[in-house]
């Protein structure tokens, strides 16, 4: 089975219904078929949090994580060592944020592949790390 890990701006594409969002609906539903698996780090999740909250409010960032429970997204609460250490690895050698750093280590390792549309930051490291990315748009 297929492991993706979305990063914020993937699911900030679908709450937002941007372009592109027809692809991670896509991956909602070879979820929901068995034929892939989503995952978020909750550091991924709390940025989508923020944002929302930041433009919102509190009813709606609330509000959120409702719509969030219905959707096929298995939400990691734990940061495991080994996921620890890579995103620290990662946030040392490139310019990342912290949750983009936790999103790329959660797809190295766990063989998965990133799901984002921030070339500008993620391409780099792509080809030097030889991760395996899912550009959206």
């Amino acid at each position: 089975m297929n492991l993706f890990v979305l990063d914020a701006c993937a699911l900030l594409s679908v709450l937002a219904m941007e372009k592109g969002a027809d692809n991670i609906r896509d991956l909602f539903q070879k979820t929901v078929d068995n034929q892939a698996l989503l995952i978020m780090n909750k550091f991924n999740f709390l940025e989508v949090y923020y944002k929302i909250y930041k433009a919102y409010g509190k009813t709606e960032a609330d509000n959120l994580l409702k719509t969030i429970e219905q959707m096929p997204i298995t939400i990691k609460d734990i940061l495991t060592n080994e996921i620890f250490k890579e995103a620290g690895r990662l946030k040392s050698k490139y310019k990342l944020s912290l949750a983009d750093s936790i999103a790329i280590a959660e797809s190295i390792i766990n063989k998965g592949s990133l799901v984002t549309a921030d070339h500008h930051e993620i391409e780099p490291i792509e080809i030097a790390e030889k991760i395996n990315v899912t550009w959206f748009r």
